[in-house]
């Protein structure tokens, strides 16, 4: 990388050390901070620059940089703001993705920073007055286009304005009237309602009286009377009558240009790009239509980065895209999501360093306030939810499912299916929490059959229960949390496994207390660990851990040097969990006996270095686009409780599980629909960062949020409670004349109910924790409770068609 320049305008001194915004407007052809009072007031004859810094959960600083440029801004004005954004991303050490945002095509990213909107204002930005001739008051007629990140747009003041796509703001003295074209979405009439409430609060002090006017709705509305008047009388909208947003139709040709020293675009040959193409010490061009890449690598000069922007302007005024196209500027090592999706099976990379660097950095604040810490402590799940709750859990054996007795119940084996049910209590009301838990070695079939009577039990309660779907080895911490101690054993009970391994003359792997088993001890506290049966080599040792293996009558405890004294705690509970009676024999890495290594086979090589802690990935919200069978998601940035809009469908991707939420007036008629969704998302991988297909998959409903989904937003109870469509409920919180109340109940989730819960199959008995504890390492399938089903349903098979008959077996 090279260093920072020295000649970095002193402007930008400071910048980026905290989190917000910052914005600079060029005035007399220098830069002049904005005050905060002024952020989001753009006037179109000017350019800006604006940083947002982001401290994320990994405990590093993300930075974004957006110019400006306003429609009637000065040319000298524009080359400018796209230099000092340069400069400003050298400052800040190279680390910042550059956007160049054009009056009326901003990016969503760049527009979610200024909720609800932005609304340009005619002149020039003078750092003296603020303002250019006292913004004196006008009637002004604005149009309104997107369902969360909204663009407006004034338009002339004439009925020719007016069509039947978009909606509308007339904004007078005494009255804002808001006109919905008959073919406009629910939710961009929501959002508009928003802009409304923006331009009442700062142009009129909120005392504007509001009005809203429907397409072709006008005999007996006094409003519609006065809006049309107000055109000089009522006349038809014709049907053709253009928007104000015009779709533009680009053909997706994907070109990838070298940017030679001397600003010339060299077109580097056709086919599939790959990231061997970029090299660390060049600069490249990646036209995509509509938006334009520059890649600038990691070795390359500043003086290659200002040709390779000047070169692109070039290009786009060339070509007659200077307004139109988005252009992104990246560094190596920086690349959006956007930019990775044109390449072919881009490397998917996580810098576990990087990480550990920003812990160290949070360690030394933690430091400079008093605090003694040599490093951070392990991250540790805190509860979310109340997990002292009573648990069920059945194994699911074909068309049936059996009840587990309670001192068996935490204990699962690999070749088996089950459902939890956990029910816990929740702001003075009981909510239950269902998982259809896989394990690695279970059939396609037996998965199939969880997940219809996961659907069924939750039917079969009150309320609406959140469904999850995980997978042995990716379960999410809470589900670890709810078990406290959990014991994974190799094997299988049902009919299926049983059945297939004997028809593939496969060995019977099923654990007993004759056979040798080796466990891998882990978690994070007296509450929260696993004994997991991994294969009986040496090779499945790791420094970081600790183990126990039973070889018959002896049994060894087998400490790693690199775990902590908490690790040997849990080790100590975990065998007094397991057999209380066994007498073991504690050897630590490095000075085993004999025996040991002859009973896992002889000595291999294992890990022996330091597993390092992932990433915290922030979370990302899409909202899911379903049409004719296409499935699309689109990103909401900066996203907050108000934009789960109760039309839509949106995926909470927090990398280690996903959240699929169901807005009530959405057209997703079950929560299996949800999860095969949600399997979907996880194919396409659409933040291209290898999301595993194992992920953990969450189903939660519109005003049923629970808290582990909540966390995520600043959530306020009253506004998951408002019933109506979105533009309903925007309209009655700003005419304040109605309160929130409860949602009516939608029984939509029970279509797929294939039977209900009999009352006898409640557990009676649990410990004071909720959990039954046994001294048997021995599971014990003594429930008199069989549950029959019919065959599964299609959105079931759909949701595991890519599934092998033998999907983890070996063969």
């Amino acid at each position: 990388m090279s260093p920072p320049s020295k000649d970095i305008d002193s402007t930008f001194q400071g910048a980026g050390a905290t989190s917000g915004l910052e914005i600079w407007c060029i005035e007399n052809h220098r830069l002049v901070p904005i005050p905060k009072s002024s952020h989001g007031k753009f006037y179109s004859g000017s350019a800006y620059v604006i940083l947002n810094t982001v401290l994320q959960k990994s405990g590093s600083r993300q930075h974004n940089i957006h110019y400006w440029l306003g429609n009637e801004a000065k040319e000298e004005d524009l080359a400018l703001a796209s230099d000092k954004a340069l400069e400003l991303d050298d400052a800040l050490g190279l680390c910042a993705v550059q956007y160049r945002e054009v009056q009326g095509q901003e990016t969503e990213k760049f527009l979610s920073y200024f909720k609800p909107c932005i609304i340009p204002v005619e002149g020039i930005y003078s750092s003296e007055t603020g303002n250019v001739n006292g913004d004196t008051y006008h009637i002004s007629l604005f149009t309104c286009k997107g369902d969360h990140a909204i663009h407006v747009k004034e338009v002339p003041f004439s009925r020719s304005s007016l069509n039947h796509f978009d909606v509308f703001i007339l904004d007078t003295a005494s009255k804002i009237y808001l006109f919905s074209g008959c073919n406009s979405s629910v939710q961009e009439r929501a959002k508009a309602l928003e802009v409304v409430q923006y331009i009442n609060e700062t142009k009129h002090n909120g005392n504007c009286e509001v009005a809203t006017i429907e397409d072709g709705k006008f005999v007996g509305d006094a409003d519609a009377g006065e809006f049309w008047s107000l055109f000089g009388g009522y006349a038809p909208i014709p049907r053709d009558s253009p928007s104000a947003f015009p779709e533009k139709d680009f053909t997706h040709s994907i070109k990838l240009f070298r940017i030679t020293l001397q600003g010339q675009l060299c077109e580097l040959g056709a086919g599939p790009l790959t990231r061997e193409m970029l090299e660390a010490d060049k600069c490249y061009m990646l036209d995509c239509d509509s938006e334009i890449f520059v890649w600038m690598g990691r070795s390359s000069l500043i003086t290659e980065r200002r040709t390779s922007i000047s070169a692109t302007e070039g290009f786009l005024r060339n070509e007659g895209r200077s307004v139109g196209a988005r252009v992104t500027l990246l560094t190596e090592g920086l690349e959006t999501t956007a930019f990775r999706s044109h390449f072919v099976n881009w490397p998917h990379k996580v810098d576990a360093k990087l990480y550990e660097e920003g812990r160290g950095k949070v360690a030394a604040i933690f430091k400079q306030h008093g605090y003694d810490v040599k490093e951070l402590p392990e991250d540790e799940c805190e509860p979310v939810i109340n997990c002292r709750g009573m648990i069920k859990v059945w194994r699911v054996n074909g068309d049936q499912l059996s009840l587990l007795p309670i001192p068996e119940q935490t204990k699962l084996y690999t070749g088996d299916c089950y459902i939890v049910q956990y029910t816990y209590s929740s702001i003075g009301k009981d909510e239950n929490l269902f998982y259809a838990w896989f394990g690695r070695a279970s059939l396609m079939e037996d998965r199939v059959e969880a997940i219809c009577h996961m659907n069924a039990l939750a039917d079969s309660t009150r309320g609406h229960p959140v469904l999850a779907r995980v997978l042995e080895d990716k379960e999410p911490e809470q589900l670890f949390l709810i078990f406290q101690t959990l014991i994974v054993l190799k094997g299988g009970q049902s009919s299926r496994y049983t059945t297939f391994i004997a028809e593939k003359g496969l060995p019977d792997e099923t654990y007993h207390e004759g056979k040798t088993a080796l466990f891998r001890v882990q978690g994070k506290s007296p509450n929260n660990m696993q004994a997991i049966q991994v294969d009986q080599v040496s090779s499945c040792l790791n420094s970081s851990y600790c183990y126990i293996l039973q070889t018959g009558p002896s049994v060894f405890t087998w400490i790693g040097n690199l775990s902590s004294t908490r690790d040997h705690d849990l080790l100590d509970r975990m065998l007094e969990y397991i057999n209380p009676a066994w007498q073991h024999v504690s050897v630590r890495e490095g000075c085993e006996p004999d025996e040991f290594w002859e009973a896992l086979g002889g000595r291999s090589e294992y890990p022996k270095e330091k597993e390092t802690a992932k990433a915290i990935e922030d979370p990302h919200l899409f909202t899911l686009i379903l049409t004719d069978g296409d499935f699309k998601v689109k990103e909401i940035y900066n996203f907050t409780q108000g934009d789960l809009t109760t039309e839509d469908v949106f995926i909470l991707d927090c990398h280690d599980e996903i959240y699929v939420w169901i807005g009530f007036n959405s057209s997703i008629a079950s929560k299996g629909e949800a999860l095969t969704l949600g399997q979907k998302y996880l194919e396409k991988d659409v933040l291209v960062k290898g999301l595993s297909l194992d992920t953990p998959i969450y189903v939660v409903t519109e005003g049923h949020e629970p808290q582990f989904f909540t966390r995520f937003f600043s959530w306020d109870p009253s506004k998951a409670n408002l019933h109506g469509n979105s533009f309903e409920r925007k309209l009655a919180i700003l005419k304040g004349g109605i309160q929130p109340s409860e949602a009516p109940t939608r029984n939509s989730w029970k279509r797929h109910s294939r039977g209900a819960t009999p009352d006898s199959s409640r557990s009676s008995s649990v410990s004071s924790n909720g959990h039954g504890r046994s001294g048997s390492p021995l599971p014990n399938f003594r429930s008199s409770y069989d549950w029959r089903f019919s065959s599964p349903t299609p959105i079931a098979r759909k949701l595991f068609s890519e599934f092998s008959p033998a999907n983890g077996i070996p063969e």
